[in-house]
């Protein structure tokens, strides 16, 4: 793996993998903006079969992750360094803004707002009788919040997906989905239909997932700036909203990932530290705090029975499911972009700042943002609760803001904060979605500003039906899950055994984790 951001002199481009996928894209948004019930139909049918028929497979796919990847952390081999390099490329903060950011997307600020209110005001099934808007469903709604959003979901897509590919791409293998196949096929797959079959599925799951939150930024900013500003909320707003939040991500692509990607990591950290801050100091810090550690103990003490709920296969399925479904189609070129980003880290160190860390500070996001809604809903009920089921989720986190002093400077702060998160996540998928076409070598600063470009172009398509199309197509991901889910299979026992590999080709003690001297000749793949 070359450590610039040029292609190197040896490219080429799948064209196989890149039509097909390009294609696909384009015919989803074309049948959905001439026949949008009907691929609303298809869709909804298409979801509530594959939650029905994988959902718990998704759910003890990834509970088995997690468990699986604290597991290696813990060993001795765990010092055993990824990448073939000796030392990191990129420095911790860059690195862990990098991996956060790419992640929280959208979801960072208006999921944040809106789960835990829709929670309180109707509590997850998996408690029983929690009455509604009682303080007995704090706990619960931000613990059910944060099973959606916490380890199970940051495992998925970092740890042990990255772990393998990084394994293939050191014995010769490409840097794409199909290397996660590579424990089961070998080197074969390199060159396999399946491979190529792979590769496909992939990139239209993570294209789906990140089309979608374009569209709903284009949505949600428009209703932020007609509620701010008193500008139209209508399609010309949310249109010019995607073409700027385009904008940034291709110039952003065009900057390579040492300076594009990295600066807005950047400026997102330092935005979502200083907004936090400032709800904190605004809010009430105490409430927050009883908040949390009620919901995260919540969340401890009901971990596996949360994570493998199917008692209502209704709500698990609107709710649990969808959320697994969408963390396990990113998946793959999440992998693939965190394989990119973490030569040179030790096992443990990727494990601990993609599965653990991460999540973590996710959790007191939601419990400072979502936290602070519930604290408002209990002093007047109906505050948040009502505009957030009348407009959706841009009025959960609008209402939030406007019911705290300086209003104003949070509500720009939030618009500005998600719109960074959505083109980073952009930038980041595109370039993981342009190195999945290539069949050798980096691809080219152009071919990732196209993906970002069409990316953006299939949400302004889309939103000009209304949400439906993007809602259909954020749905659609679920449905592509099901087979990233068998390709995500094979991590669970093929990660543990290429970290001892490593760790023996590196002479790494088993009991110590040092170097070993008695250590002779590698052991081979």
């Amino acid at each position: 793996m070359s450590t610039s951001d040029a292609p190197t002199e040896r490219t080429r481009v799948d064209r196989t993998v890149t039509g097909v996928s390009a294609g696909a894209l384009g015919t989803f948004v074309l049948a959905a903006v001439l026949a949008p019930a009907t691929v609303g139909d298809w869709v909804a049918i298409g979801f509530e079969k594959s939650a029905a028929w994988f959902g718990i497979y998704w759910q003890a796919l990834l509970l088995l992750t997690f468990a699986v990847a604290v597991v290696v952390a813990l060993t001795p081999y765990a010092r055993a360094r990824l990448g073939g390099v000796d030392s990191p490329e990129f420095g911790r903060f860059k690195w862990v803004a990098m991996i956060m950011c790419t992640l929280l997307a959208g979801g960072g600020v208006f999921w944040a707002a809106a789960e835990p209110m829709y929670h309180f005001t109707s509590p997850p099934p998996y408690f029983g009788d929690v009455p509604a808007g009682a303080d007995e469903a704090v706990g619960p709604a931000l613990a059910q919040s944060f099973v959606h959003w916490g380890f199970l979901a940051w495992a998925i897509l970092g740890s042990l997906g990255a772990i393998v590919i990084m394994y293939g791409v050191q014995r010769g293998m490409p840097l794409r989905p199909r290397t996660l196949l590579y424990p089961v096929l070998g080197a074969r797959v390199a060159t396999s239909k399946i491979g190529t079959v792979a590769d496909i599925v992939c990139i239209i799951a993570v294209v789906a997932g990140t089309v979608g939150p374009i569209g709903f930024l284009g949505l949600q900013v428009s209703y932020g700036l007609s509620t701010l500003f008193g500008i139209a909320d209508g399609y010309a707003t949310q249109l010019t909203v995607i073409v700027v939040l385009t904008a940034v991500a291709v110039i952003s692509v065009l900057t390579g990932i040492r300076r594009g990607i990295q600066l807005l990591s950047r400026i997102n950290v330092w935005l979502a530290l200083a907004l936090m801050a400032l709800v904190l100091a605004v809010g009430s810090v105490s409430y927050v705090a009883a908040a949390f550690v009620e919901g995260f103990g919540t969340y401890a003490q009901n971990f596996v029975g949360m994570s493998l709920y199917t008692g209502d296969t209704v709500w698990t399925s609107a709710w649990t499911v969808f959320f697994f479904g969408w963390f396990l189609g990113y998946g793959p070129l999440m992998a693939i972009f965190i394989a990119r980003i973490s030569r040179g880290r030790t096992v443990r160190d990727l494990v601990f700042s993609t599965a653990v860390l991460p999540p973590v500070a996710t959790c007191v996001w939601f419990a400072v943002l979502g936290g602070t809604g519930i604290m408002l809903e209990q002093r007047e009920p109906g505050l948040v609760s009502g505009p957030l089921a009348e407009f959706g989720m841009p009025a959960a986190v609008m209402s939030i803001a406007e019911h705290l002093p300086l209003a104003g400077v949070l509500s720009i702060g939030f618009l500005l904060l998600t719109t960074l998160f959505v083109a980073t996540t952009t930038d980041s998928m595109s370039y993981s979605v342009a190195q999945a076409s290539m069949v050798t070598g980096q691809p080219s600063a152009r071919l990732r500003a196209v993906w970002a470009s069409l990316m953006g172009a299939a949400a302004a398509v889309l939103i000009s039906v209304g949400d439906g199309g993007i809602s259909a197509l954020q749905s659609f991901i679920v449905i592509t899950a099901v087979p990233v889910g068998f390709i995500m299979l094979p991590t669970l026992w093929a990660a543990p055994m290429y970290v001892r590999r490593l760790a023996r080709e590196q002479g790494l003690s088993a009991r110590q984790g040092k170097p070993d001297k008695s250590a002779q000749t590698p052991v081979g793949s």
